[in-house]
């Protein structure tokens, strides 16, 4: 361990006592207690459905109920379904995608499988026992314009009350990002599928 002197201490704690008061000045600043969230993880880097989840098992540890929406990944057996199952009725989840576009390579199919998605969520954003829904994949489905953008936009910011909301996917619409709350791009600084590494169970899916 680096040896601190007493002189470097003292500089430290008031450094730090200066930073807490900052701190706390911005905190106390913030009026709203508390505010359903329009959340969009988007970006071409690994993690947007992964902390999603994250945040849902969050919520589960409270006590909250999830529903889930997968517009694209039903092509996938994923870990996360089953991990999730464990926790019987708190989560409610639905695997509406048949696969990535260009594997369906059917127009007609990606659009009536992302309507039915749509739907699906619709239902779960209007159940007042659920506390958030994760739509995941649903940049996907409004990128290729499978979805009407207004009408997603519309039903998402008029949402009931206290509900919130968690939208996955590259390329998410500007007037989504418009609408969110908290936007976060995830950047690809490196990827093992570029260096020839197959998806992974338990790390892809």
């Amino acid at each position: 361990m680096k040896e601190i002197d007493d002189s470097e201490a003292e500089r430290h704690k008031a450094k730090m006592a200066k930073r807490k008061a900052v701190q706390d000045a911005e905190v106390a600043g913030k009026t709203i207690e508390q505010k359903g969230l329009l959340i969009v993880n988007t970006g071409p880097g690994k993690g947007k459905t992964t902390a999603a989840f994250g945040l849902a098992l969050r919520m589960i540890g409270y006590g909250r109920r999830v529903g889930v929406v997968q517009f694209v990944k039903g092509a996938w057996h994923t870990g996360e379904k089953d991990a999730f199952s464990a926790f019987g009725d708190r989560v409610v989840w639905h695997t509406m995608g048949e696969g990535f576009t260009w594997e369906t390579q059917d127009i007609k199919r990606d659009i009536a499988a992302a309507e039915a998605a749509w739907a699906k969520a619709v239902e779960l954003i209007n159940d007042p026992t659920i506390d958030l829904v994760v739509l995941d994949e649903l940049n996907i489905a409004l990128r290729y314009e499978y979805l009407d953008l207004n009408a997603v936009v519309s039903t998402l910011t008029n949402r009931r009350e206290g509900l919130h909301v968690v939208v996955t996917g590259r390329n998410a619409k500007p007037a989504l990002i418009e609408a969110a709350d908290l936007v976060t791009e995830m950047g690809s600084v490196k990827h093992h599928f570029s260096a020839g590494v197959k998806a992974q169970q338990g790390i892809e899916f």
